[in-house]
């Protein structure tokens, strides 16, 4: 969603009129997203100022696809979080055990985005790691679209962790293809079927292709259109923004599924 619906607190061109496209259309969304700094209900509360109304279910975080994970394969984790509050409560709601008050009792360690992250955090993590935990990333995003501008983001928290304990993290965000496969499941979708919009090559189109699906880039996030026509990932589209995404549904919708889309 960042860098793709918004930036910050800023709703980007044409977002109003993509939803509008899609609900009149009948097409079925998720909204994936490897931000673990907020919850579920909080991506709906910011929708909602923005006037978009979507349902719980059609917003897939990467704590909600982290805690469905755990609680998939590791029912009985206890677990210490590096993270904002909604990686934990997503954590609880799926009954997993978070024990950041008993780290001694871990036997996984959730890494998230988090800004109030402190090297006593880091070295916690770092020592359960090394003794034995198992060390899970929601995301590897190594930077954030910001307000301010690109910033830190998960991916530089778990590679101080990568080289301090030379353990690789499991990473359930994008481009694994768990979150993708979690949504096109909530869908009813397949690859055959579904594409993935975002403004990442690192993330949401190698995470498309390692999926399997087609693959719709946006302009409106971190990756400059140089970057986009030359870089070692190629997307299947290339769009200004989300709005010419819109754009290019009529256009189908109104030709044929049959008919080229022209980017924008």
């Amino acid at each position: 969603m960042d860098g793709v619906l918004w930036r910050g607190d800023q709703p980007l061109p044409g977002m109003l009129p993509f939803f509008a496209t899609v609900r009149r259309l009948g097409i079925k969304f998720i909204l994936a997203t490897n931000n673990a700094s907020k919850s579920g209900e909080e991506y709906l509360a910011k929708l909602r100022k923005f006037g978009v109304h979507v349902a719980l279910d059609e917003v897939l975080t990467s704590p909600q696809a982290t805690a469905a994970y755990l609680a998939r394969h590791a029912p009985e984790a206890r677990v210490f979080v590096i993270g904002e509050p909604g990686l934990a409560a997503e954590l609880r709601a799926k009954g997993l055990h978070v024990v950041n008050d008993q780290p001694e009792r871990a036997t996984h360690v959730v890494v998230g985005w988090d800004r109030t992250l402190t090297y006593d955090k880091l070295a916690e993590a770092c020592l359960l790691i090394r003794r034995g935990a198992t060390f899970i990333g929601t995301n590897p995003d190594a930077t954030y679209p910001s307000e301010r501008g690109i910033v830190p983001g998960n991916g530089a928290t778990l590679a101080a962790l990568r080289v301090s304990t030379d353990v690789e993290p499991i990473i359930i965000g994008k481009p694994q293809p768990e979150m993708m496969l979690q949504a096109m499941a909530r869908m009813g979708g397949s690859p055959e079927n579904t594409a993935v919009v975002g403004d990442r090559l690192d993330t949401d189109i190698l995470g498309g292709q390692n999926a399997g699906l087609t693959t719709l880039l946006v302009l409106t996030g971190v990756t400059s259109p140089e970057e986009a026509h030359n870089g070692a990932i190629r997307p299947d589209y290339v769009f200004r923004d989300i709005g010419a995404v819109a754009e290019a549904l009529q256009q189908v919708s109104a030709v044929g599924p049959e008919s080229p889309v022209s980017p924008a």
